[in-house]
């Protein structure tokens, strides 16, 4: 019997259940989708922090410990793959005569490396003059000291006679933090600064000059071991890889308990990574969350659209004898067989679709997200199907089974305001999120650190859900106590027949109205995401600009700038503009900062300069007073709070002038930058170029920021040819900045999810319209029937149709769009934190949204062709059939 039942149900209900199966299919593959996306994302998440520790672990040895058990320890610990000794010796200067005088620093540090170290731990180190076959000296040092390669420098060790080293190179170390850093203080103290002057030297050297201060003075002394542990068993999830690195640690920790220190830089990194990984997953979750439950929604109502019918069938098997067990059989076969059809086919759906969301067909998560979304799917059915026909199941007579007109009285949330309280409570809640100032990303000094609100989730959440309910509310509205509203076009549409199309919307305002909510809720995901996407991808971009400068970067030195080929850089094919940068030092009391010389005039025919980099909100002001004042400076605002500034205070800044001593030059203080391309987070000047090269007497650019319009990666080639005779020149494009830009969040590539949202947001609106339009026609079939057969003309029949599928479409239209941009609003506020800089204005894709409203309007419009031309049917043959 249960199968002659489902046969049945599929010859004469075909289209209902392939609704159905079509619902549950994109709730399956949504979900599947959507975690697997979650999943890999995560997992890639891990590889960028662990590619981006220069040092995973630093094992600093207590006097008198035994360096070979130590070393047994760390490789049956973390099983080690690299293995580097490294000294560190405390000196009390370090001193260089030239012709000019004698140059002498403050206390410094010493470090001996062995000849592979810069191989095998080579992230941060920049050769700018010199090679590394000898001692290395640090950028700044060298610049305090006024030492070139070939020059020999004194160095005064404390309680030993002077020391005279030669240098062969100079050095750029981009992660000293990491090298210099106090090993085994407690967590969460404050990072030490590293030193403003120190010298890298071979290993056997170093130990000939500082194994006597080390007897002498073992305080000043100090020996690590930097260690790279293998990364091939660590887990995928930043949280479990966290974990097993930090087991690890511990592990380590009580195996050279006594005998040395440890600090888990890999463990620290991975720690920011799975905070990361923690929102990212509830970005991801949040922003496809609501094409699942709107894919759950749709299949219920496509499965209620027959509800009718349904009750007049069940009806029927009753009056012969059925009994109530045997109706829920048959209800819990049905509802097996579409979860299952419905679940096969949504996971066939993401295996097809998964190359073009990036994905990987195997790839991480898949299995485990196919079960759950499998699972999903039947539970889908149950509520769409089980449900609804265990109701009518037990109803209390035949009479009530086939009740199809009843009394309307109002909903539960109708009557308690439901709607009305969730947009207050959405409004409050964003207020106080906005108000509080809150930021996902907190990032002070450097250090990167993630904090989860997940308050601020309620707002947009409360505004789906408020948006949806008022929308039927006002829907309902209109076509009750307003249908007077609709007298006008319903003459238009129905003529003579216009009470009756009036009285026939008045009758469906139920239906009618959840069909206007699934449009509104379809077409504001579709509006919702785009404009978040493409605001997140397009700030991603403002983001990389920030950290690379420009589409590519030349970076050179004061001694050979990247602007003495600028002309060659501005011939290359593709280039649309470079301007020349300058990238100095100035101390400002005691503290060396960055300056930067900019031409404001030209500078934004390289690189966007927007409002949010400066304090006042408003770069046109900003470059002007630049333009204006010579001596302008604009200083960050952290050395406006540490030297209590005033606009329009004089600062003098030494600068390094072209006898090479550091020299006052008077600025004046025009105000706050926050952002600036190239510039480290912390504290930097900008100043005019003409300025800072009259009074320096240098007139070199060290960085030249190039904008292009043709292949940037083909542009970087033919700048590094160009530049090659250049010593220590740096050419970098926009893609190199990627993984490195300041958030993780934003560097993760959104594009996957954004066609994988986007084309079921597509397919969603057009189910959400035309799909539950036209089921809702088809089972009126018997009410146009008999218009039909009670005189109805075709044009006024045409008239009824057209009345609902307008209503639907325009009121889907009106409240989706208003509806979407709200919540992508109130998303991209809330969520201003994982940008740097945080987005002026949102960015809407038009073309997108404008394709989506074609394709939704001519699905309709085919479905309401459709149903016009079956209710030209004959009435006689249409109300047979419906027997």
């Amino acid at each position: 019997m249960i199968i002659v039942w489902l046969v049945g149900l599929f010859r004469t209900r075909m289209g209902r259940l392939a609704g159905t199966i079509a619902g549950i299919a994109l709730a399956v593959a949504l979900l599947c989708d959507l975690g697997t996306f979650i999943q890999q994302s995560s997992s890639s998440m891990t590889m960028r922090a662990i590619a981006s520790v220069p040092v995973d672990w630093q094992v600093e040895l207590v006097p008198g410990a035994d360096l070979a058990s130590v070393s047994a320890a760390i490789d049956a610990a973390g099983t080690s793959t690299l293995l580097e000794q490294v000294g560190y010796a405390s000196v009390d200067s370090f001193e260089f005569t030239t012709a000019d005088g004698t140059q002498t620093t403050g206390a410094g540090k010493v470090i001996g490396i062995g000849p592979d170290y810069i191989t095998h731990f080579p992230a941060g180190f920049r050769m700018l003059a010199g090679d590394a076959s000898g001692a290395l000296l640090l950028q700044q040092t060298a610049a305090n000291l006024h030492a070139v390669p070939g020059d020999a420098i004194m160095v005064h060790r404390p309680g030993l006679p002077a020391a005279t080293i030669t240098i062969t190179g100079i050095v750029d170390l981009k992660t000293a933090d990491t090298v210099f850093q106090a090993i085994g203080v407690p967590a969460g103290a404050a990072p030490q600064a590293p030193p403003d002057n120190a010298v890298i030297m071979p290993g056997d050297a170093w130990h000939v000059l500082f194994d006597p201060q080390a007897s002498l003075r073992p305080q000043d002394v100090r020996t690590q071991l930097h260690a790279s542990i293998d990364h091939a068993h660590l887990p995928a999830d930043p949280n479990d890889a966290y974990r097993f690195v930090t087991q690890a640690g511990h592990n380590l920790e009580l195996r050279v308990a006594g005998s040395a220190l440890l600090t888990n830089n890999l463990a620290a990194q991975l720690d920011a990574a799975r905070g990361d990984a923690l929102y990212a997953r509830v970005l991801f979750l949040f922003l496809g969350a609501p094409g699942v439950i709107l894919a759950g929604l749709l299949t219920t109502a496509i499965a209620g659209a027959g509800a009718e019918r349904r009750k007049r069938d069940l009806s029927l098997l009753r009056l012969r004898g059925a009994s109530r067990a045997m109706l829920t059989a048959f209800s819990a076969a049905e509802t097996a067989t579409v979860g299952l059809l419905g679940g096969a086919l949504g996971i066939a759906l993401t295996l097809v679709t998964a190359p073009l969301f990036g994905q990987s067909i195997l790839g991480e998560g898949r299995l485990a997200w196919s079960v759950i979304a499998l699972v999903a799917g039947l539970a889908l059915a149950g509520l769409a199907v089980m449900v609804p026909a265990w109701q009518s199941a037990r109803s209390v007579s035949v009479v009530a089974a086939r009740q199809t007109i009843g009394a309307q009285t109002a909903s539960l949330w109708e009557r308690i305001n439901l709607d009305l309280l969730c947009l207050v409570l959405a409004a409050l809640v964003f207020a106080q999120t906005a108000a509080s100032g809150y930021q996902v990303v907190l990032a002070t000094e450097g250090v990167t650190a993630v904090s989860v609100d997940y308050t601020a989730f309620l707002a947009p959440v409360l505004l789906w859900i408020g948006s949806g309910l008022l929308t039927v509310r006002l829907t309902r509205l209109l076509l009750g106590p307003g249908r007077k509203l609709l007298n006008a076009p319903a003459t238009s549409l129905g003529g003579s027949a216009a009470p009756a199309l009036v009285a026939s919307l008045f009758r469906q305002r139920r239906r009618l109205s959840v069909g206007v909510a699934f449009a509104a809720l379809a077409i504001a995901f579709a509006v919702s995401t785009a404009v978040f996407n493409t605001t997140y991808q397009g700030q991603s971009r403002v983001d990389a600009l920030l950290t690379n400068g420009a589409d590519v970067t030349v970076t050179g030195t004061t001694a050979a700038p990247a602007a003495s080929i600028i002309a060659q850089l501005r011939a290359i094919d593709g280039v649309a503009a470079a301007e020349p940068m300058q990238h100095r030092f100035a101390y400002v009391g005691t503290d060396l900062q960055d300056l930067y010389g900019i031409d404001p005039a030209a500078i934004r025919n390289a690189t966007p300069i927007v409002n949010a980099y400066f304090g006042n909100g408003d770069a046109n002001a900003a470059l002007g007073l630049l333009s204006s004042t010579e001596n302008a400076a604009l200083v960050s605002d952290e050395t406006v709070t540490d030297f209590q500034l005033t606009l329009g205070d004089t600062i003098n800044l030494r600068l390094q002038s072209a006898d090479g001593a550091y020299h006052p030059v008077p600025f004046v203080f025009a105000g706050v930058i926050r952002e600036f391309p190239t510039a480290p987070r912390d504290s930097f000047i900008v100043a005019n170029a003409a300025y800072v090269a009259k009074v320096t007497g240098v007139d070199a650019s060290e960085t030249v920021l190039m904008r292009t319009s043709g292949d940037a990666t083909a542009i970087k080639a033919a700048a590094m040819v160009l530049a090659r005779d250049l010593p220590s020149i740096q050419v970098n494009s926009l893609s190199d900045a990627s993984h490195i830009i300041g958030s993780s969040l934003t560097a993760v590539d959104l594009s996957g999810l954004t066609r994988l949202e986007l084309s079921f947001a597509i397919i969603l609106g057009i189910g959400a319209t035309a799909l539950i339009l036209s089921l809702g026609l088809a089972d009126r079939r018997r009410s146009f029937a008999i218009l039909s057969a009670v005189g109805a003309s075709r044009r006024q029949m045409a008239g009824f149709i057209l009345a609902e599928g307008g209503l639907v479409i325009t009121g889907g239209m009106v409240f989706g769009a208003v509806t979407g941009w709200l919540v992508a609003q109130i998303l991209v506020i809330v969520l201003q934190g994982v940008f740097d800089p945080p987005p002026e204005a949102m960015s809407a894709p038009w073309p997108y949204l404008a394709i989506t409203a074609a394709l939704i309007i001519a699905a309709t419009l085919l479905a309401l062709i459709n149903a016009i031309r079956d209710a030209a049917i004959d009435p006689v043959r249409r109300l047979r059939e419906l027997q």
